[in-house]
């Protein structure tokens, strides 16, 4: 009874937004057995269906199910009064308002590559059902809105498959014949089936406790491989602190009696949030000194965090549909954010999150694959768990938070939980809530929602000296965008500051104001096209210190090289401070690509590394960000048409001459900086670290060999991962005699564990070498590359396509087919990870003749490839401008 698969050939449906209507049946209890077996599991599902208005068929969501049986209130139904549908699904017409309808299905984890649904790895079983993964575990309206309170029983081999765990509470667990067992679960919580999680194998826990705000005990356990619980323990630190802020900022207490989390190495995501049964990204739990890095260790930090958060803002209150997928992952973005800001330095943290921003969401508006935050439209919905949808849907609640202020935010939490605990709900109602508990008009922040695209703000000044009266003008334009030619202006909370000539701060009086009430910092927000704001009692002509803390996600021009100068010397606030010095060397490095010739690091540019390094003492960890030039990839985007080679050779030019101008200076941080003791976590240690090793990697672009001799040395002294890594990167990237022992020691040391080895392919793959196609290529070649596995394609080949710009935009465009050769071959293995990878071949616009027709050439042989799946054909097809 294997249902018919859809057409592999034919073009697609797009789902559109305005087309949403409420199912024609709740599902209002789900009664799940699944008979664990790799290539034969049996489930069975009982649901309890209730019509959602008149007479209407059924229609269940299924993908590679073989159907074994169905039966409706006892009574089998027979196969002439099932439609199938294509892609896999069912149809029944004529059910009662009421009835139980029975499944079983067959369906084989060991084939599944996708690693979607139901899947083996490692011989463990693991689930992955967002966003539409439940409908290859059983038949289903596999849909966000549909809310059900879930029974799982789950048997097994009791040899192979030891622990048996699911959603919500423990419930019951026993023997069966022939070396078998089983046990049960119930969540009390309704919640959508995307949210439904089952893990199955020989797995060890490691185990602790959290008492709540209201003394209940919960039982955490993290869920890993034999050998590997001396790695858990900052994940669970990091999830008991989560709980404790929940409680302590937003008054959300967890509400079973059981945490869960299970780590696997196969996963297309960083971590799931499934109710009581997070299933995570070996990546993202896994942390030892010696084989984690800083950045492992904040990363683990800040996934635990979001997956946590989600059990409040995306499971008790989830979405009505996937167009408002940002109404849990936006939101809870902002909150991990928010969370790590207050477990660290909260600036650092800050800059962290606009690089970030800035790395994969502007760019994003800017390419053919730009959508709003919530989007109109979609052909596969994996394609829009985007930057966009997470970290401007982030913004645009930070916005919002700061518009009506901490307070009346809180409130409108407490508002939101309070209507909608367990509804599926959309955008509006979070911003009824808002705008509810703080009685303010934020109707027009529908447009943040409605529109693609980055806001582009504009500064003129005028400064009248005899009255003391300074006009700043805000101008703001949004570029279109595919589909969105014309743009209406959006409401941008602009925090500024006035500095005077020697950086002190200058008081704030609107025009009208009293002298005595002028605040040192404020607010204005543009809601027009232009706007003017009039300050008056100005002893001095100002600098105007603008968008503090990054107050919204736009970009900012106008500013001339003095004012960004003296804003990146003394602007109190960190983030203005960072971005003058950023937006002052990306003018000087556009200059100079557009020059030619030999790139000169001139005085403003070296003041400017020398006021960062100044901070050394203070802020070690500010001082590393402010000291490093833009990346090579953010430059490129300032330009309409990009240059990736004139682009890196400024950028090594200037990383070379600040190596020689700074050599004494950076070497005594090199010495001073070292670890004096056990490697530390905290903020301090971790600012040192980024410091020392920033300084190591400018001094080795210098003459004279002492950065490589410091490299070495750093590389054989071993110590922590951080270090070691660090050491690694600079040889990896020289011509040093030491690189290729140093990367055999590498493997040799760390071949074994999956992680550190993914460390070791992206250092290869994001090499400045000149060689460093062709080291990819063998590399795709190399017995420990593995296709199927998610981590390893993404350190190899997504690193070397996406964070390497200079090789792989060689003029050859050799990188852009091996690039092709590689979806081609992943797409039929797992297509959501291809169509994620394929992304920097649809930038092929902003590339000069003959690299854009290379590029085009390679998506169009890509798009000729017959089955494409619809989640790369989305992606090359807009990239081809075609869809």
């Amino acid at each position: 009874m294997s249902a018919p698969q859809a057409d592999p050939d034919a073009t697609p449906a797009t789902i559109h937004r305005q087309d949403y209507r409420p199912p024609a049946y709740w599902v209002h209890s789900v009664d799940l057995h699944f008979a664990l077996h790799p290539t034969e599991t049996v489930v069975r599902a009982r649901l309890g269906l209730r019509r959602n208005g008149g007479p209407a068929p059924l229609e269940l969501d299924g993908e590679a199910l073989t159907l074994l049986d169905a039966s409706i209130d006892g009574v089998a139904v027979e196969p002439a009064r099932l439609q199938h549908l294509p892609g896999g699904g069912l149809r029944i017409d004529d059910l009662p308002a009421e009835c139980v309808l029975e499944t079983r299905v067959r369906i084989s984890p060991e084939a599944n590559t996708e690693l979607s649904g139901l899947y083996l790895s490692g011989g463990n079983y693991f689930t992955q059902c967002e966003a539409e993964g439940f409908r290859r575990i059983t038949y289903f309206p596999d849909r966000p809105d549909v809310m059900s309170r879930y029974t799982v029983t789950i048997e097994a081999d009791r040899a192979s498959c030891p622990v048996l765990l699911s959603n919500g509470n423990p419930a019951g667990h026993g023997e069966l014949p022939g070396g078998r067992h089983w046990a049960k679960w119930e969540d009390p919580h309704p919640k959508p089936s995307y949210l439904f999680a089952l893990v199955a194998g020989d797995l060890v826990a490691v185990r602790d406790r959290f008492t709540t705000q209201s003394g209940r005990e919960v039982a955490l356990a993290i869920y890993v491989r034999d050998g590997d619980q001396d790695a858990c323990g900052h994940a669970m630190d990091s999830l008991k602190a989560s709980m404790r802020w929940d409680e302590e900022e937003y008054g959300l207490e967890y509400d079973l009696d059981v945490f869960n989390i299970a780590a696997v190495s196969d996963f297309n995501m960083g971590a799931m949030e499934n109710k009581g049964l997070n299933v995570f990204n070996t990546k993202y739990i896994l942390a030892r000194p010696e084989t984690a890095t800083d950045g492992d260790y904040e990363g683990i930090e800040t996934v635990v965090a979001h997956e946590y958060f989600h059990n409040w803002t995306g499971n008790r209150v989830t979405c009505r549909d996937w167009f408002q997928l940002s109404l849990k992952e936006g939101l809870t973005v902002f909150r991990d954010q928010h969370f790590s800001e207050a477990m660290g330095s909260a600036a650092v943290k800050r800059l962290a999150n606009v690089r970030r921003l800035r790395a994969a969401q502007f760019p994003e508006d800017a390419g053919p694959m730009a959508h709003p935050v919530r989007p109109d439209s979609y052909v596969e919905i994996n394609n829009f768990y985007t930057a966009t949808v997470y970290q401007k849907g982030s913004e645009v609640v930070r916005m919002m938070r700061a518009l009506i202020g901490p307070e009346a935010f809180r409130r409108g939490m407490d508002l939101y939980i309070q209507r909608h605990d367990n509804q599926a709900v959309t955008i509006e109602d979070f911003v009824a809530a808002m705008q509810d508990a703080s009685g303010t008009d934020l109707s027009r922040f529908a447009r943040w929602y409605a529109q693609a695209g980055t806001p582009e703000l504009h500064v003129t000044e005028d400064f009248d000296a005899a009255s003391g009266r300074y006009t700043l003008s805000l101008a703001q334009r949004t570029p279109p965008t595919p589909g969105q030619p014309h743009k209406q202006p959006v409401p941008i909370p602009v925090a500024m500051g006035l500095l005077g000539a020697g950086g002190g701060a200058l008081p704030l009086r609107l025009r009208g104001e009293n002298a005595a009430d002028a605040p040192a910092e404020r607010v204005l927000l543009l809601e027009e096209a232009r706007q003017d704001f009039v300050f008056e009692g100005l002893p001095e002509r100002p600098t105007p210190s603008l968008l503090r803390g990054f107050s919204a996600p736009v970009k900012l021009s106008g500013l001339g090289q003095d004012s960004l100068g003296l804003l990146a010397a003394h602007d109190s606030d960190p983030f203005v401070a960072w971005e003058s010095g950023q937006q002052y060397a990306t003018a000087a490095m556009l200059r100079m690509v557009a020059q030619g010739g030999e790139p000169v690091l001139g005085e403003g540019l070296a003041a400017i590394a020398a006021a960062a390094l100044d901070r050394a003492d203070s802020d070690p960890a500010f001082a590393a960000e402010a000291f490093a030039l833009p990346s090579e990839s953010f430059v490129a985007d300032q330009m309409p048409v990009a240059d990736p080679e004139a682009i890196h050779a400024v950028r090594q030019s200037l990383r070379r001459q600040l190596g020689i101008r700074f050599a004494p200076r950076l070497a005594e941080l090199h010495d001073r900086l070292a670890d004096p003791g056990p490697y530390r976590i905290d903020g301090p240690s971790i600012g040192r670290r980024a410091l020392r090793n920033a300084a190591l990697s400018v001094l080795s672009m210098a003459p004279g060999g002492d950065g490589l001799r410091r490299a070495r040395a750093q590389y054989a002294a071993g110590g922590n991962m951080t270090d070691v890594l660090a050491a690694l990167r600079v040889l990896v990237d020289s011509d040093d005699p030491a690189r290729l022992d140093a990367l055999a020691d590498f493997h040799a040391r760390w071949r074994h564990d999956p992680l550190v080895l993914d460390k070791w392919f992206t250092l290869q793959a994001t090499s400045s070498r000149p060689d460093t196609l062709a080291t990819v290529q063998v590399l795709a070649l190399h017995p420990d590359f593995d296709i199927r596995n998610p981590n390893r394609v993404r350190a190899l080949v997504g690193a070397f396509a996406a964070g390497n710009p200079a090789q792989f935009h060689a003029a050859s465009g050799e990188g852009y087919r091996f690039l092709a050769e590689m979806v081609i071959a992943l797409d039929p293995v797992n297509a959501q990870v291809a169509a994620r990878v394929v992304s920097p071949l649809t930038d092929w616009k902003r590339q000069a003749e003959p690299r854009a027709a290379i590029m085009r050439a390679e998506l169009e042989r890509i798009l000729a490839r017959p089955g494409l799946s619809k989640g790369t054909f989305e992606k090359v097809s807009k990239g081809l401008a075609l869809h």
